[in-house]
Protein backbone atom coordinates (compact mmCIF):
# COMPACT_ATOMS: atom_id res chain seq x y z
CA UNK A 1 0.00 0.00 0.00
CA UNK A 2 1.41 3.39 -0.99
CA UNK A 3 0.84 5.57 2.06
CA UNK A 4 2.73 8.41 0.34
CA UNK A 5 -0.58 9.12 -1.42
CA UNK A 6 -2.45 9.42 1.87
CA UNK A 7 -3.34 12.76 3.43
CA UNK A 8 -1.24 13.23 6.60
CA UNK A 9 -2.41 14.44 9.97
CA UNK A 10 -3.02 18.16 10.32
CA UNK A 11 -4.40 18.63 6.80
CA UNK A 12 -8.13 18.32 7.53
CA UNK A 13 -10.39 17.96 10.58
CA UNK A 14 -12.95 15.31 11.40
CA UNK A 15 -15.71 17.86 10.84
CA UNK A 16 -14.48 18.29 7.25
CA UNK A 17 -15.56 14.70 6.55
CA UNK A 18 -19.29 15.44 6.76
CA UNK A 19 -21.48 12.33 6.99
CA UNK A 20 -19.15 9.35 7.41
CA UNK A 21 -19.73 5.76 6.30
CA UNK A 22 -17.37 2.95 7.40
CA UNK A 23 -17.19 -0.32 5.45
CA UNK A 24 -16.74 -3.28 7.77
CA UNK A 25 -17.65 -1.21 10.82
CA UNK A 26 -17.74 -4.18 13.21
CA UNK A 27 -13.99 -4.80 13.22
CA UNK A 28 -12.29 -3.49 16.35
CA UNK A 29 -10.27 -0.82 14.52
CA UNK A 30 -13.20 0.47 12.49
CA UNK A 31 -15.61 0.24 15.43
CA UNK A 32 -13.23 2.35 17.52
CA UNK A 33 -13.04 5.01 14.83
CA UNK A 34 -16.84 5.03 14.51
CA UNK A 35 -17.17 5.40 18.29
CA UNK A 36 -14.74 8.32 18.27
CA UNK A 37 -16.73 10.16 15.60
CA UNK A 38 -20.05 9.44 17.31
CA UNK A 39 -18.83 10.74 20.68
CA UNK A 40 -17.61 13.80 18.78
CA UNK A 41 -21.17 14.37 17.57
CA UNK A 42 -20.62 13.48 13.92
CA UNK A 43 -23.15 11.56 11.77
CA UNK A 44 -21.91 8.00 11.24
CA UNK A 45 -23.15 4.94 9.38
CA UNK A 46 -21.50 1.63 8.66
CA UNK A 47 -22.01 -1.67 6.90
CA UNK A 48 -21.32 -5.15 8.20
CA UNK A 49 -22.29 -8.77 7.58
CA UNK A 50 -21.81 -10.18 11.10
CA UNK A 51 -23.36 -9.00 14.36
CA UNK A 52 -20.12 -8.15 16.16
CA UNK A 53 -20.36 -7.26 19.89
CA UNK A 54 -19.29 -3.66 19.19
CA UNK A 55 -22.31 -2.88 17.01
CA UNK A 56 -24.83 -2.58 19.85
CA UNK A 57 -22.76 0.20 21.41
CA UNK A 58 -22.49 2.06 18.12
CA UNK A 59 -26.25 1.91 17.66
CA UNK A 60 -26.74 3.20 21.22
CA UNK A 61 -24.56 6.20 20.35
CA UNK A 62 -26.74 6.98 17.33
CA UNK A 63 -24.86 5.17 14.59
CA UNK A 64 -26.76 3.69 11.65
CA UNK A 65 -25.66 0.10 11.01
CA UNK A 66 -26.56 -1.67 7.76
CA UNK A 67 -26.31 -5.46 7.98
CA UNK A 68 -25.66 -5.77 4.26
CA UNK A 69 -23.16 -4.38 1.78
CA UNK A 70 -25.04 -2.51 -0.94
CA UNK A 71 -24.89 0.71 -2.90
CA UNK A 72 -27.94 2.22 -1.18
CA UNK A 73 -25.91 2.38 2.05
CA UNK A 74 -24.07 5.38 0.56
CA UNK A 75 -27.14 7.56 0.09
CA UNK A 76 -26.51 10.91 1.78
CA UNK A 77 -22.89 10.04 2.61
CA UNK A 78 -19.98 12.46 2.12
CA UNK A 79 -16.97 10.33 3.11
CA UNK A 80 -16.43 6.58 2.83
CA UNK A 81 -13.80 5.00 5.10
CA UNK A 82 -12.22 1.62 4.43
CA UNK A 83 -9.53 -0.50 6.06
CA UNK A 84 -6.68 -2.45 4.49
CA UNK A 85 -8.85 -5.57 4.75
CA UNK A 86 -11.40 -4.14 2.29
CA UNK A 87 -10.59 -4.91 -1.38
CA UNK A 88 -10.61 -2.07 -3.89
CA UNK A 89 -13.30 -3.84 -5.94
CA UNK A 90 -15.73 -4.02 -3.00
CA UNK A 91 -19.10 -2.88 -4.34
CA UNK A 92 -19.37 0.03 -1.87
CA UNK A 93 -15.85 1.19 -2.76
CA UNK A 94 -16.68 1.06 -6.47
CA UNK A 95 -19.95 2.93 -5.93
CA UNK A 96 -18.28 5.57 -3.75
CA UNK A 97 -15.82 6.40 -6.49
CA UNK A 98 -18.55 6.35 -9.14
CA UNK A 99 -20.46 8.95 -7.13
CA UNK A 100 -17.35 11.05 -6.58
CA UNK A 101 -17.45 10.68 -2.80
CA UNK A 102 -14.39 11.28 -0.64
CA UNK A 103 -12.77 7.86 -0.03
CA UNK A 104 -10.27 7.59 2.84
CA UNK A 105 -8.22 4.82 4.39
CA UNK A 106 -8.97 4.37 8.08
CA UNK A 107 -5.63 5.96 8.99
CA UNK A 108 -6.49 9.11 7.01
CA UNK A 109 -9.83 9.50 8.78
CA UNK A 110 -8.12 8.96 12.13
CA UNK A 111 -5.42 11.47 11.23
CA UNK A 112 -8.13 14.07 10.56
CA UNK A 113 -9.47 13.54 14.08
CA UNK A 114 -6.02 14.27 15.53
CA UNK A 115 -5.82 17.76 14.07
CA UNK A 116 -5.37 20.37 16.77
CA UNK A 117 -4.37 17.83 19.44
CA UNK A 118 -1.04 16.68 20.85
CA UNK A 119 -0.88 13.08 19.69
CA UNK A 120 0.64 10.34 21.83
CA UNK A 121 1.18 7.52 19.32
CA UNK A 122 2.04 4.02 20.56
CA UNK A 123 3.72 1.71 18.03
CA UNK A 124 5.61 -1.58 18.17
CA UNK A 125 5.45 -5.16 16.97
CA UNK A 126 3.45 -6.22 20.01
CA UNK A 127 2.20 -4.68 23.25
CA UNK A 128 0.64 -1.67 21.48
CA UNK A 129 -2.92 -2.22 22.61
CA UNK A 130 -2.12 -2.78 26.29
CA UNK A 131 0.34 0.12 26.37
CA UNK A 132 -2.07 2.50 24.61
CA UNK A 133 -4.73 1.53 27.15
CA UNK A 134 -2.38 2.13 30.07
CA UNK A 135 -1.27 5.54 28.80
CA UNK A 136 -4.91 6.49 28.24
CA UNK A 137 -5.92 5.51 31.77
CA UNK A 138 -2.95 7.36 33.27
CA UNK A 139 -3.93 10.55 31.42
CA UNK A 140 -7.55 10.08 32.47
CA UNK A 141 -6.49 9.61 36.11
CA UNK A 142 -4.44 12.80 35.83
CA UNK A 143 -7.62 14.65 34.83
CA UNK A 144 -6.57 15.74 31.34
CA UNK A 145 -9.48 13.93 29.58
CA UNK A 146 -7.68 12.68 26.45
CA UNK A 147 -9.28 11.58 23.21
CA UNK A 148 -8.22 8.04 22.35
CA UNK A 149 -8.53 5.27 19.80
CA UNK A 150 -7.27 1.82 20.79
CA UNK A 151 -7.10 -1.41 18.80
CA UNK A 152 -8.99 -3.17 21.58
CA UNK A 153 -11.43 -2.42 24.39
CA UNK A 154 -10.44 -1.49 27.93
CA UNK A 155 -12.17 -4.33 29.76
CA UNK A 156 -14.35 -2.69 32.38
CA UNK A 157 -15.05 0.44 30.34
CA UNK A 158 -15.88 -1.70 27.27
CA UNK A 159 -14.58 1.21 25.22
CA UNK A 160 -12.05 1.43 22.42
CA UNK A 161 -12.40 5.15 21.66
CA UNK A 162 -13.65 8.46 23.01
CA UNK A 163 -13.63 12.14 22.07
CA UNK A 164 -12.19 13.99 25.07
CA UNK A 165 -11.99 17.66 25.93
CA UNK A 166 -8.26 17.75 26.68
CA UNK A 167 -5.26 18.59 24.51
CA UNK A 168 -3.96 15.01 24.17
CA UNK A 169 -5.00 12.34 21.69
CA UNK A 170 -3.74 8.81 22.46
CA UNK A 171 -3.67 6.44 19.51
CA UNK A 172 -2.45 2.96 18.69
CA UNK A 173 -0.28 3.32 15.59
CA UNK A 174 -0.37 0.36 13.20
CA UNK A 175 2.81 -0.46 11.30
CA UNK A 176 1.39 -3.46 9.40
CA UNK A 177 0.53 -1.47 6.25
CA UNK A 178 2.81 1.58 6.78
CA UNK A 179 -0.21 3.71 7.69
CA UNK A 180 1.48 4.95 10.89
CA UNK A 181 3.70 7.08 8.67
CA UNK A 182 0.93 9.64 8.09
CA UNK A 183 0.65 10.52 11.79
CA UNK A 184 2.51 13.48 13.27
CA UNK A 185 3.02 12.60 16.95
CA UNK A 186 3.98 14.88 19.77
CA UNK A 187 5.03 11.75 21.65
CA UNK A 188 6.08 8.46 20.06
CA UNK A 189 6.22 5.31 22.20
CA UNK A 190 7.74 2.26 20.48
CA UNK A 191 7.41 -0.87 22.60
CA UNK A 192 9.61 -3.18 20.50
CA UNK A 193 10.70 -3.87 16.93
CA UNK A 194 10.73 -7.47 15.68
CA UNK A 195 10.30 -9.21 12.34
CA UNK A 196 6.62 -9.16 11.35
CA UNK A 197 4.50 -8.04 8.40
CA UNK A 198 7.34 -8.98 6.07
CA UNK A 199 4.75 -9.30 3.32
CA UNK A 200 4.73 -5.49 3.48
CA UNK A 201 8.39 -4.80 4.28
CA UNK A 202 10.29 -7.71 2.80
CA UNK A 203 12.94 -7.91 5.53
CA UNK A 204 13.71 -6.76 9.06
CA UNK A 205 16.02 -3.95 7.92
CA UNK A 206 13.24 -2.32 5.90
CA UNK A 207 10.83 -2.70 8.81
CA UNK A 208 13.32 -1.10 11.20
CA UNK A 209 13.81 1.77 8.74
CA UNK A 210 10.05 2.37 8.76
CA UNK A 211 9.99 2.57 12.57
CA UNK A 212 12.89 5.04 12.43
CA UNK A 213 10.98 7.12 9.89
CA UNK A 214 7.90 7.05 12.14
CA UNK A 215 9.98 8.21 15.11
CA UNK A 216 11.53 11.06 13.11
CA UNK A 217 8.02 12.38 12.43
CA UNK A 218 7.76 13.17 16.15
CA UNK A 219 7.50 16.87 16.99
CA UNK A 220 10.98 18.14 17.98
CA UNK A 221 9.35 19.72 21.05
CA UNK A 222 7.97 16.33 22.06
CA UNK A 223 9.87 13.12 22.76
CA UNK A 224 10.44 9.50 21.75
CA UNK A 225 10.26 6.50 24.10
CA UNK A 226 11.72 3.06 23.36
CA UNK A 227 12.48 -0.12 25.33
CA UNK A 228 16.11 -0.59 26.35
CA UNK A 229 15.56 -4.33 26.91
CA UNK A 230 14.38 -4.96 23.34
CA UNK A 231 17.21 -5.40 20.79
CA UNK A 232 15.20 -3.70 18.05
CA UNK A 233 14.23 -0.85 20.36
CA UNK A 234 17.84 -0.41 21.43
CA UNK A 235 19.05 -0.29 17.81
CA UNK A 236 16.34 2.25 17.04
CA UNK A 237 17.39 4.45 19.97
CA UNK A 238 21.02 4.33 18.87
CA UNK A 239 20.06 5.28 15.30
CA UNK A 240 17.93 8.20 16.41
CA UNK A 241 20.48 9.48 18.92
CA UNK A 242 23.17 9.43 16.22
CA UNK A 243 20.83 11.71 14.22
CA UNK A 244 20.56 14.14 17.13
CA UNK A 245 17.14 13.07 18.44
CA UNK A 246 16.52 12.83 22.18
CA UNK A 247 15.25 9.39 23.07
CA UNK A 248 14.15 8.18 26.51
CA UNK A 249 14.35 4.48 27.32
CA UNK A 250 12.86 2.15 29.92
CA UNK A 251 13.58 -1.39 31.10
CA UNK A 252 15.76 -3.46 33.39
CA UNK A 253 18.91 -2.59 31.43
CA UNK A 254 21.48 -0.72 33.51
CA UNK A 255 21.57 2.19 31.06
CA UNK A 256 17.76 2.64 30.78
CA UNK A 257 16.58 6.17 31.61
CA UNK A 258 13.68 4.71 33.59
CA UNK A 259 15.21 1.69 35.24
CA UNK A 260 13.12 -1.15 36.59
CA UNK A 261 14.39 -3.32 39.43
CA UNK A 262 13.03 -6.14 41.60
CA UNK A 263 10.59 -7.01 38.81
CA UNK A 264 8.37 -9.87 39.95
CA UNK A 265 5.38 -11.54 38.33
CA UNK A 266 2.87 -14.00 39.75
CA UNK A 267 -0.70 -15.01 39.07
CA UNK A 268 -1.80 -12.00 41.11
CA UNK A 269 0.01 -9.45 38.97
CA UNK A 270 3.36 -7.81 38.39
CA UNK A 271 5.33 -5.29 40.45
CA UNK A 272 8.63 -3.42 40.10
CA UNK A 273 10.58 -0.53 41.56
CA UNK A 274 11.19 2.40 39.24
CA UNK A 275 13.83 5.10 39.22
CA UNK A 276 14.68 7.72 36.65
CA UNK A 277 18.11 9.31 36.38
CA UNK A 278 18.84 8.05 39.89
CA UNK A 279 15.61 9.42 41.38
CA UNK A 280 13.44 6.72 43.01
CA UNK A 281 9.84 6.81 41.80
CA UNK A 282 8.58 4.07 44.12
CA UNK A 283 6.82 0.79 43.50
CA UNK A 284 4.54 0.25 40.54
CA UNK A 285 1.92 -2.51 40.74
CA UNK A 286 -0.26 -3.93 38.02
CA UNK A 287 -3.01 -6.54 38.63
CA UNK A 288 -2.06 -8.31 35.38
CA UNK A 289 0.76 -10.87 35.38
CA UNK A 290 3.72 -11.02 33.03
CA UNK A 291 7.11 -9.34 32.74
CA UNK A 292 6.06 -7.90 29.37
CA UNK A 293 3.07 -6.24 31.02
CA UNK A 294 5.47 -4.70 33.53
CA UNK A 295 7.48 -3.27 30.64
CA UNK A 296 4.31 -1.83 29.12
CA UNK A 297 3.49 -0.21 32.45
CA UNK A 298 7.00 1.25 32.67
CA UNK A 299 6.55 2.97 29.31
CA UNK A 300 3.32 4.55 30.59
CA UNK A 301 5.06 5.75 33.76
CA UNK A 302 7.91 7.26 31.73
CA UNK A 303 5.47 8.98 29.38
CA UNK A 304 3.57 10.47 32.33
CA UNK A 305 6.84 11.64 33.90
CA UNK A 306 7.98 13.37 30.70
CA UNK A 307 4.54 15.00 30.26
CA UNK A 308 4.98 16.32 33.82
CA UNK A 309 1.84 14.58 35.04
CA UNK A 310 1.54 13.52 38.70
CA UNK A 311 3.20 10.14 39.26
CA UNK A 312 0.46 9.40 41.77
CA UNK A 313 -1.92 9.34 38.81
CA UNK A 314 0.23 6.73 37.07
CA UNK A 315 0.45 4.61 40.21
CA UNK A 316 -3.30 4.76 40.79
CA UNK A 317 -4.27 4.09 37.17
CA UNK A 318 -1.91 1.16 36.75
CA UNK A 319 -2.79 -0.28 40.15
CA UNK A 320 -6.42 -0.47 39.04
CA UNK A 321 -5.77 -1.38 35.41
CA UNK A 322 -8.58 -3.77 34.39
CA UNK A 323 -6.87 -5.22 31.35
CA UNK A 324 -7.87 -5.12 27.71
CA UNK A 325 -10.31 -7.40 26.01
CA UNK A 326 -8.54 -10.19 24.17
CA UNK A 327 -5.41 -9.59 26.27
CA UNK A 328 -5.57 -12.04 29.20
CA UNK A 329 -9.33 -11.56 29.12
CA UNK A 330 -10.99 -13.84 31.61
CA UNK A 331 -14.13 -15.31 30.04
CA UNK A 332 -15.31 -17.37 32.99
CA UNK A 333 -15.14 -20.62 34.95
CA UNK A 334 -17.12 -23.75 34.12
CA UNK A 335 -16.89 -27.14 35.83
CA UNK A 336 -13.69 -26.04 37.56
CA UNK A 337 -11.99 -24.97 34.30
CA UNK A 338 -10.83 -21.35 33.90
CA UNK A 339 -11.21 -19.92 30.36
CA UNK A 340 -9.27 -16.96 28.95
CA UNK A 341 -9.04 -15.26 25.58
CA UNK A 342 -5.77 -13.82 24.24
CA UNK A 343 -5.06 -12.04 20.95
CA UNK A 344 -1.40 -13.09 20.61
CA UNK A 345 -0.39 -14.61 17.27
CA UNK A 346 3.20 -13.41 16.80
CA UNK A 347 5.56 -16.04 18.28
CA UNK A 348 7.17 -13.63 20.75
CA UNK A 349 3.84 -12.40 22.14
CA UNK A 350 2.53 -15.98 22.15
CA UNK A 351 5.52 -17.11 24.19
CA UNK A 352 5.12 -14.31 26.72
CA UNK A 353 1.38 -14.85 27.02
CA UNK A 354 1.64 -18.61 27.44
CA UNK A 355 4.45 -18.33 29.98
CA UNK A 356 2.25 -15.97 31.99
CA UNK A 357 -0.80 -18.21 31.67
CA UNK A 358 1.38 -21.06 32.90
CA UNK A 359 1.87 -19.00 36.08
CA UNK A 360 -1.90 -18.58 36.35
CA UNK A 361 -2.52 -22.31 35.87
CA UNK A 362 -0.30 -23.20 38.83
CA UNK A 363 -0.60 -26.96 39.35
CA UNK A 364 -3.29 -27.23 36.69
CA UNK A 365 -2.66 -27.86 33.00
CA UNK A 366 -2.65 -25.26 30.24
CA UNK A 367 -4.73 -26.07 27.13
CA UNK A 368 -4.48 -23.79 24.10
CA UNK A 369 -7.08 -23.47 21.36
CA UNK A 370 -5.17 -21.66 18.64
CA UNK A 371 -6.27 -20.20 15.31
CA UNK A 372 -3.29 -18.86 13.34
CA UNK A 373 -3.75 -15.42 11.79
CA UNK A 374 -2.68 -15.04 8.15
CA UNK A 375 -1.10 -17.75 6.05
CA UNK A 376 2.08 -15.83 5.20
CA UNK A 377 2.81 -15.19 8.88
CA UNK A 378 2.13 -18.81 9.81
CA UNK A 379 4.38 -20.03 7.00
CA UNK A 380 7.22 -17.59 7.73
CA UNK A 381 7.17 -18.21 11.50
CA UNK A 382 6.02 -21.83 11.60
CA UNK A 383 8.91 -23.19 13.69
CA UNK A 384 8.70 -20.31 16.19
CA UNK A 385 4.90 -20.55 16.53
CA UNK A 386 5.17 -24.30 17.04
CA UNK A 387 7.79 -23.79 19.76
CA UNK A 388 5.54 -21.28 21.55
CA UNK A 389 2.61 -23.70 21.44
CA UNK A 390 4.92 -26.30 22.97
CA UNK A 391 4.74 -24.35 26.25
CA UNK A 392 1.18 -25.67 26.67
CA UNK A 393 0.26 -29.10 27.96
CA UNK A 394 -2.31 -29.66 25.21
CA UNK A 395 -3.03 -27.91 21.91
CA UNK A 396 -6.22 -27.82 19.84
CA UNK A 397 -5.45 -26.21 16.48
CA UNK A 398 -7.90 -24.70 13.99
CA UNK A 399 -7.21 -23.84 10.38
CA UNK A 400 -5.44 -20.58 9.55
CA UNK A 401 -7.70 -17.51 9.36
CA UNK A 402 -6.56 -15.73 6.23
CA UNK A 403 -9.31 -13.96 4.27
CA UNK A 404 -8.41 -13.79 0.60
CA UNK A 405 -5.37 -16.06 0.94
CA UNK A 406 -5.02 -19.37 -0.93
CA UNK A 407 -3.31 -22.28 0.82
CA UNK A 408 -0.79 -24.22 -1.22
CA UNK A 409 -0.01 -27.92 -0.77
CA UNK A 410 1.41 -28.64 2.66
CA UNK A 411 0.60 -25.16 4.04
CA UNK A 412 -1.62 -24.22 6.94
CA UNK A 413 -2.42 -25.76 10.29
CA UNK A 414 -1.87 -29.38 9.25
CA UNK A 415 1.79 -28.53 8.66
CA UNK A 416 1.98 -26.46 11.85
CA UNK A 417 0.55 -29.13 14.16
CA UNK A 418 3.22 -31.58 12.98
CA UNK A 419 5.94 -29.24 14.30
CA UNK A 420 4.43 -28.60 17.74
CA UNK A 421 6.83 -30.35 20.17
CA UNK A 422 4.19 -32.32 22.07
CA UNK A 423 3.31 -36.03 22.02
CA UNK A 424 0.68 -36.94 19.43
CA UNK A 425 -2.00 -37.55 22.04
CA UNK A 426 -1.57 -34.02 23.45
CA UNK A 427 -2.12 -32.10 20.21
CA UNK A 428 -4.86 -32.24 17.62
CA UNK A 429 -5.94 -30.40 14.46
CA UNK A 430 -9.71 -29.96 14.17
CA UNK A 431 -11.11 -29.17 10.76
CA UNK A 432 -14.30 -27.45 11.90
CA UNK A 433 -15.24 -24.70 14.34
CA UNK A 434 -17.88 -26.87 16.01
CA UNK A 435 -15.36 -29.61 16.82
CA UNK A 436 -13.11 -27.42 18.97
CA UNK A 437 -15.38 -26.94 22.04
CA UNK A 438 -16.19 -30.66 22.02
CA UNK A 439 -12.49 -31.51 21.93
CA UNK A 440 -11.70 -29.13 24.78
CA UNK A 441 -14.53 -30.51 26.92
CA UNK A 442 -13.12 -33.99 26.36
CA UNK A 443 -9.60 -33.01 27.38
CA UNK A 444 -10.03 -30.43 30.18
CA UNK A 445 -10.03 -31.36 33.86
CA UNK A 446 -10.87 -29.44 37.01
CA UNK A 447 -8.07 -26.98 37.78
CA UNK A 448 -7.01 -26.56 34.16
CA UNK A 449 -6.70 -23.25 32.32
CA UNK A 450 -7.97 -23.06 28.73
CA UNK A 451 -7.08 -20.12 26.46
CA UNK A 452 -8.45 -19.29 23.04
CA UNK A 453 -5.65 -17.53 21.16
CA UNK A 454 -4.95 -15.96 17.79
CA UNK A 455 -7.08 -14.62 14.96
CA UNK A 456 -10.08 -12.32 15.61
CA UNK A 457 -12.84 -14.96 15.10
CA UNK A 458 -11.48 -17.17 17.89
CA UNK A 459 -12.56 -14.50 20.39
CA UNK A 460 -16.14 -15.61 19.78
CA UNK A 461 -15.47 -19.16 20.95
CA UNK A 462 -15.15 -18.46 24.68
CA UNK A 463 -18.86 -18.74 25.43
CA UNK A 464 -19.10 -21.94 23.38
CA UNK A 465 -16.25 -23.45 25.38
CA UNK A 466 -17.95 -22.55 28.65
CA UNK A 467 -21.22 -24.08 27.43
CA UNK A 468 -19.44 -27.27 26.37
CA UNK A 469 -17.74 -27.54 29.76
CA UNK A 470 -21.01 -26.94 31.59
CA UNK A 471 -22.73 -29.56 29.49
CA UNK A 472 -20.54 -32.15 31.17
CA UNK A 473 -22.36 -31.50 34.44
CA UNK A 474 -25.68 -30.08 33.29
CA UNK A 475 -25.28 -27.35 35.96
CA UNK A 476 -25.80 -23.97 34.31
CA UNK A 477 -25.08 -22.20 37.59
CA UNK A 478 -21.39 -22.88 37.80
CA UNK A 479 -20.15 -20.28 35.32
CA UNK A 480 -18.45 -17.19 36.74
CA UNK A 481 -17.75 -14.43 34.25
CA UNK A 482 -14.83 -12.04 34.68
CA UNK A 483 -12.82 -9.68 32.53
CA UNK A 484 -9.20 -9.74 33.56
CA UNK A 485 -6.61 -11.56 35.60
CA UNK A 486 -6.78 -10.58 39.25
CA UNK A 487 -6.55 -12.00 42.76
CA UNK A 488 -9.73 -14.03 42.26
CA UNK A 489 -8.29 -15.54 39.09
CA UNK A 490 -5.46 -17.14 41.00
CA UNK A 491 -7.93 -18.72 43.40
CA UNK A 492 -10.18 -19.93 40.60
CA UNK A 493 -7.24 -21.49 38.82
CA UNK A 494 -6.53 -23.67 41.81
Amino acid sequence: MNTAQFTPAGTRTAEDLGRIHLIGVGGVGMAGLARLFLTRGLPVSGSELREWPSLAGLRALGGTIHMTHETANLDGVDTVVYSTAIPQDHLEMVEARRRGLRVLHRSEALAAAMTGRRTVAVAGTHGKTSTTSMVTMVLQQAGVDPSFVIGGEISEAASSAHHGTGEYFVVEADESDRSFLIYRPYVSVITNVEADHLNTYGDLATLEAAFAEFARLTDPEGFIVTCADDPGGRRLAETLRAQGRRVWTYGEAADADLRMSELASSARGVRFLAEIEGRPLGEIRLPIPGRHMGLNAASAVLTAYLLELPLTAAEAALGAFPGVRRRFERKGVADGVLVYDEYAYHPTSMTLALQTLREVAGEGRLIVVFQPYRLYRTRDNQAEIAAALGIADEVVLLEVFGPGELRGPGEGSVALIAEVPLPADRKVFVDSWEAAPVEVARRARTGDVVVTMGAPPISLMGDELLDALLARTGDAGTTAIGSAVGPDAATAAG
